[in-house]
């Protein structure tokens, strides 16, 4: 019997935890699979052991794990994998398939990008986009990043689309968005590239409100699972 396991990062923040357990629910009950189970890499419960193990008591033969991740950093690349190798052993009878993560794709660049036009409005060319990563030492991050601002540039019609990070990598976070403030003769609107609500996402709202105080035009769109369209990849990944 099929079942569904999604692996989410995980959150000391009660209010993250909850939001996703809640949008892992809507999306549950948009698929015909009766096994479907939640859990976290770290800091919040089920871990994927227990979500692993829940799935087989419930009479699963082949479970494929949905990670609940926009790109394919250290988590995905070595974390998730330590974690289910162990449990292949312990159940060396069950079937494990193990999804991609979101990736860079136009269906989740058009997302973001009306995100940004439901927060904003009309973009005009005076307004700076500020896009902000979790922030990795991998390789690949930065290359990810170019892309999706690239992505959003030719959506939204704007050049001033910049990048930065909450931790682990440069420009970071702070730096960046006072430069821009400085800068920029429009509005600042900051795009959190996070999936749920959390301690990151809380530092960025404390440095946005501290901002708009000053007398600063700017904003923020807030976490990407506000979206729809982050509901409808999920489910074609844990459906294909």
């Amino acid at each position: 019997m099929n079942a569904i396991l999604y692996v989410g990062h995980g959150t000391r923040s009660k209010t993250g935890a909850a939001e996703a357990s809640s949008f892992v629910q809507r999306v549950m009950e948009r698929i015909n699979i009766p096994i479907q189970e939640l859990a976290f890499l770290e800091l919040t419960e089920p871990s994927i052991a227990e979500g692993f193990a829940r799935c087989v008591e419930k009479g699963a033969t082949q479970i494929s794990v949905v990670p609940l991740f926009l790109l394919a950093a250290g988590h995905i690349k070595e974390d998730i994998p330590q974690a289910l190798a162990s449990l292949k052993n312990t159940y060396p009878t069950i079937k494990v398939q193990v999804k991609d993560p979101f990736g860079i794709q136009s269906v989740l660049l058009d997302g973001l990008a009306e995100l940004i036009r439901e927060s904003a409005g009309d973009i005009s060319r005076s307004d700076s986009i500020l896009i902000v990563g979790r922030g990795s030492s991998d390789p690949d991050l930065h290359p990810a990043f170019s892309k999706i601002a690239e992505g959003i540039r030719e959506r939204l019609g704007t050049t001033s689309v910049s990048v930065c990070y909450l931790a682990a990598a440069l420009p970071r976070f702070d730096e960046e968005l006072r430069l821009i403030a400085e800068q920029t003769s429009g509005r600042v609107i900051v795009v959190p590239y996070l999936l749920f609500s959390g301690l990151l996402l809380a530092e960025v709202n404390q440095k946005v409100h501290q901002m708009q105080k000053q007398g600063i035009e700017i904003l923020h769109t807030g976490q990407l699972s506000k979206h729809h369209a982050i509901e409808d990849i999920i489910i074609k990944r844990a459906t294909q």
